[in-house]
């Protein structure tokens, strides 16, 4: 199965879906470097949620980065100026596209260096030919089920979160429920609907556990938000899965399926091994639109833990971890889900 790249995913949703929220920035504004530069900085200024908790001083970079602009600015210096600043931020839910007629739109996204190196450490294909019976696919097609060869071990791929069927995940539940474990791998998820991940953690929860609090932007000050809104784990279905699962996840396991995993890591027959997730966690803005034609998106939540510590650009750790090398996937190991497989049978004698 080819996995589709998430920068086409969000290329697709900035340009193509006329359903989005757009802020459109600069109407009636001049069309010139110095305007665009002003207009982003500001707008960020006023509604990017995590300056504070990243340490950022934003006036500094400003003070840095304006100089750099002016009337004769082309087009690739702007580009390069604008990438150049939000790269500061470290974060995935904030990208600029550059509209390009007759080729390919240009891209960026805050970064996203480990995550797209992620996409080589992971290959779906190799899974499903090296390490299972079976895979099968269901009516989301980003949602699969099979199990691991010789193994009383069932496994579920998940590659994102934006179906329409998250209840799915009851049936593959009930198809997979006699296995003695359960692998549940988001590796290269790069996110989707924070409702689907709740829902789909549901067939695992073991409870009721706080898990995090959300707040969003509501004046210009960069500590300027509305009131903490608290998140739980909740059942969901007819029936939890509750033997030993495995959770997967790398660098390039962002946004929702994050939310997944602090569903997923708050479950005590839940272990979470793989790569430190990208840590983005915010969900996107609408799309604004500088005067030049250019579309970008910022991240206005802030996301705590129930500790208070924010884990944007920082991400969920495993609790074991581990990472394949993209040699090793080349020579056909995934050494990630051979790890989980061998801690299956030391902690629980599954085999």
């Amino acid at each position: 199965m080819k996995k589709i790249s998430y920068t086409l995913f969000i290329i697709s949703s900035l340009l193509i879906f006329p359903s989005c929220e757009k802020m459109v920035l600069g109407n009636d504004e001049a069309n010139d470097p110095e305007n665009c530069f002003e207009l982003l900085w500001n707008d960020f200024d006023q509604h990017y949620a995590t300056f504070t908790v990243k340490n950022i001083d934003w006036n500094t970079l400003y003070n840095e980065y304006r100089p750099l602009v002016n009337s004769a600015t082309t087009e690739d210096e702007l580009w390069h100026i604008l990438t150049g600043i939000l790269e500061h931020l470290d974060d995935g839910h904030v990208t600029l596209v550059q509209p390009i007629s007759g080729a390919n739109d240009r891209f960026f996204e805050s970064g996203s260096t480990l995550n797209f190196e992620a996409e080589e450490e992971f290959d779906l294909d190799l899974i499903e030919n090296s390490y299972l019976d079976y895979l099968k696919t269901t009516k989301d097609t980003d949602l699969s089920y099979g199990k691991v060869k010789h193994k009383d071990i069932g496994y579920i791929y998940l590659e994102g979160l934006g179906g329409d069927n998250p209840e799915l995940i009851d049936d593959i539940i009930d198809k997979l429920k006699s296995h003695k474990a359960i692998i549940l791998d988001v590796r290269n998820n790069g996110g989707g609907q924070d409702t689907y991940a709740h829902r789909f953690a549901g067939a695992f929860a073991d409870g009721e556990h706080f898990i995090y609090t959300v707040q969003t932007k509501t004046g210009p000050g960069h500590d300027e938000f509305d009131e903490k809104k608290k998140w739980y784990t909740r059942k969901e279905g007819d029936e939890q899965y509750l033997k030993p699962v495995i959770f997967l996840t790398d660098r390039f396991t962002a946004s929702a399926a994050e939310i997944l995993g602090f569903n997923m890591k708050a479950f005590a027959h839940v272990t979470h091994m793989g790569d430190t997730t990208a840590g983005d966690h915010s969900d996107m803005s609408g799309y604004h639109f500088l005067p030049n034609g250019w579309v970008y998106s910022l991240a206005p939540q802030l996301y705590l833990t129930p500790e208070g510590e924010c884990l944007e650009s920082i991400g969920l750790a495993p609790d074991i971890y581990t990472e394949n090398t993209k040699e090793e996937i080349e020579s056909g190991i995934d050494n990630t889900l051979e790890e989980a497989i061998v801690f299956l049978f030391d902690e629980y004698g599954i085999e």
